[in-house]
C-alpha cells in the first residue's frame, strides 16, 4: 500500500459523506468490523496453507474474498446490492454462527465479534470505497503487516476522542512501563480481566518476545495471555489487535468478570501475572455485589476488580494495577476491608503516583500504579511520586505521555532511597504498622504538594466529591468510636 500513514484519513474523508455515520465512535466501529474481516481472512489463508483440512466457520459467500475484494472487472458488489448483502446476508449469518464449547477459539471469535456489531453506512457506493481502501492492505507482506500494527495504534488512540469509548485505551507508555517492570518470563500466564482493546496484552507480548529463542518458547509465548472484556466493541478491537500481533488463538473472552462468584475460583483459575487498568468511576448493580463476600462488596467497580485480582493471583504471582486516588485515601468499610486483605495476604511493595493528566482527555482523576505480589504479607511499602517532565504543564492528546517520561522511576526502582523536594516527600518508605495503625489504611502518601486548580468534567467532579465525602464520613465514625470507647459508653 503506497500511503499507509494516510490510511485513517482516507477512510475518514470517505465516511464524512455518509448520512449513516454519526460521530467518531460510529466511524471507528464501522472501520473495526471491516478490518477484523480483512485481518481474519489473511489469517485463514495462513491456516489453510498449514492445514489442508482447515474449514472456515464463515459461510463461503461471506468470506472476504468472495464479496469484498474488487478485481476491477466491474462485477464487485456496490450501491444498493452491496448494502443489501451486508445488512441482510453477511451480518445475520455471522451473528448467528453455531458456536458451542467444542468450537475452537480461533473460529468462535467470529461469532462473538459480530454479536453486537453494526453496519452504520447507508450509501453503498461509499461503503465500496471504504472496503477498497481496507482491501489494499497486504497482511501477507511482513513489513506492511508490522507497519499496520503501528497504524492500528492510531485507530485505538482515536477512541480517546470518541465519547465514552475513551475508556478502552490506556496510554501505551503506561502499559509498556508496567509490562517492563513486571518482568515477564517464558511459561507464565498473564491476565487482564477488563482488557479493553488489549493494550496490556500487547505490551506483555512485546516484552516477552525478547526471551523467545526456540519453537517451544514460541508455543508458550502464544499461550501466555488471558483476557476478558465486557463490552462488545472493545472486544472486537482487541481480537483484531491480537491477530495483527501474530496470535492465531487469542484467548480473549466476551464476558463480565464481575458476574462470577469470587469464592468459586480454584487454583486452575489463578494466573502468574495480572496487568490491569480496571474501569473506575462506575457503580455496579446490587446483584453484582452478591458475587463478593459482604465485607468486600463495594459499589465501586475498581474496588470489585481489586478483589477479583487478589482471588485470582497465584502463589508467588505478581500484579501491577492502575487505581484512582479514591482507592488510596478511601476509608469507607469496603475499601478498608479490601486494603486489609491486600496488606495482610499480599506484599504491596510499591505505589507509583502518576500525574493527573496521564489519561487526558478521558479523565482528569489522578491515578496510581500499585505493584504487589503473592509472596508474603506486606512489611513495608515504597511510594514514589512521578512529576511532570520538564517543559510540560500537562499531558494532552497532542502531547501524550511517552515511555521516556518513566525514566526517573526506572532509575530509582533498583536503587531506592527516600527523596524530599522543597520540604515534601517525593519518595518514602512506610511500614505496614504505620499504614494500618497510624494512618488507618489511608495510603495517600507522597502526593502532589502544589495543587493547581483542576477543571474536572462534571461526572469526575461528582465522583471526587463522593469519594471525599465517604472517606470523611468513615473517618468521623472512626474517631467517634474511639471517643466512645475511651468514655466507656455507647452512643445513643
Amino acid at each position: 500500500m503506497s500511503n499507509l500513514t494516510g490510511f485513517v484519513k482516507r477512510l475518514r474523508d470517505i465516511m464524512r459523506n455518509d448520512a449513516g455515520i454519526n460521530g467518531d465512535a460510529q466511524r471507528i466501529e464501522q472501520i473495526a468490523w471491516l478490518l477484523f474481516l480483512k485481518v481474519y481472512d489473511s489469517k485463514e489463508q495462513d491456516w489453510e496453507w498449514d492445514d489442508e483440512e482447515y474449514k472456515s466457520i464463515i459461510p463461503e459467500e461471506c468470506r472476504w474474498n468472495n464479496w469484498a475484494k474488487d478485481d476491477k472487472s466491474g462485477t464487485a458488489l456496490t450501491g444498493d446490492k452491496l448494502l443489501d448483502f451486508v445488512n441482510n446476508n453477511l451480518f445475520p449469518k455471522l451473528k448467528n454462527l453455531l458456536v458451542d464449547a467444542s468450537t475452537p477459539i480461533k473460529k468462535a471469535i467470529v461469532q462473538t465479534t459480530f454479536a453486537d456489531a453494526n453496519n452504520y453506512m447507508k450509501d453503498g457506493v461509499l461503503l465500496r470505497q471504504v472496503i477498497n481502501v481496507i482491501d489494499e492492505l497486504d497482511f501477507s507482506d511482513y513489513e506492511e503487516s508490522h507497519a499496520f500494527g503501528e497504524i492500528y495504534e492510531t485507530i485505538l488512540k482515536e477512541l480517546q476522542s470518541a465519547g465514552s469509548s475513551g475508556e478502552f485505551y490506556t496510554p501505551r507508555a503506561v502499559t509498556d512501563f508496567m509490562a517492563h517492570v513486571i518482568n515477564p518470563q517464558i511459561g507464565e500466564i498473564m491476565a487482564d480481566f477488563a482488557c479493553g482493546t488489549g493494550g496490556f496484552i500487547v505490551s506483555w507480548l512485546k516484552e516477552l518476545k525478547k526471551l523467545v529463542n526456540t519453537t517451544y518458547d514460541e508455543e508458550l509465548y502464544s499461550n501466555s495471555i488471558y483476557g476478558i472484556e465486557k463490552k462488545q466493541f472493545p472486544y472486537m478491537l482487541c481480537v483484531t489487535n491480537l491477530l495483527l500481533h501474530g496470535l492465531d488463538v487469542p484467548k480473549v473472552f466476551h464476558d463480565n468478570t464481575l458476574l462470577h462468584d469470587v469464592l468459586d475460583y480454584t487454583e486452575n483459575d489463578k494466573v502468574d501475572v495480572i496487568l490491569m487498568n480496571p474501569p473506575y468511576g462506575g457503580s455496579e448493580k446490587a446483584d453484582v455485589k452478591n458475587h463478593f463476600p459482604t465485607d468486600l462488596a463495594s459499589s465501586e467497580t475498581a474496588d470489585l476488580f481489586m478483589s477479583v485480582i487478589m482471588y485470582r493471583l497465584k502463589n508467588n504471582g505478581r500484579a501491577a494495577v492502575i487505581l484512582p486516588d479514591g482507592f488510596l485515601f478511601g476509608t469507607d468499610n469496603a475499601k478498608v476491608s479490601i486494603k486489609k486483605k491486600l496488606l495482610r495476604e499480599f506484599n504491596l511493595h510499591t505505589i507509583i503516583r502518576l500525574p493527573a493528566s496521564v489519561f487526558s482527555p478521558y479523565t482528569s482523576i489522578t491515578t496510581n500504579i500499585l505493584f504487589f505480589d503473592n509472596t508474603h504479607p506486606t512489611e513495608e511499602t515504597w511510594f514514589y511520586r512521578l512529576d511532570m517532565p520538564e517543559g510540560y504543564k500537562h499531558f494532552s492528546k497532542t502531547k501524550p505521555m511517552k515511555i521516556e517520561h518513566f525514566k526517573p522511576v526506572l532509575d530509582w526502582w533498583n536503587n531506592r532511597e527516600e527523596i524530599t523536594e522543597e520540604g515534601f516527600d517525593k519518595a518514602k518508605k512506610f511500614t505496614v504498622e504505620q499504614l494500618t495503625n497510624e494512618f488507618g489504611y489511608n495510603l495517600d502518601k507522597c502526593g502532589y504538594p502544589h495543587e493547581e486548580e483542576e477543571i474536572l468534567a462534571p461526572m469526575d467532579l461528582i465522583q471526587r466529591y463522593e469519594e471525599q465525602r465517604a472517606s470523611l464520613n468513615a473517618e468521623i465514625d472512626r474517631v467517634l468510636d474511639e471517643i466512645t470507647s475511651l468514655l466507656g459508653g455507647e452512643t445513643e
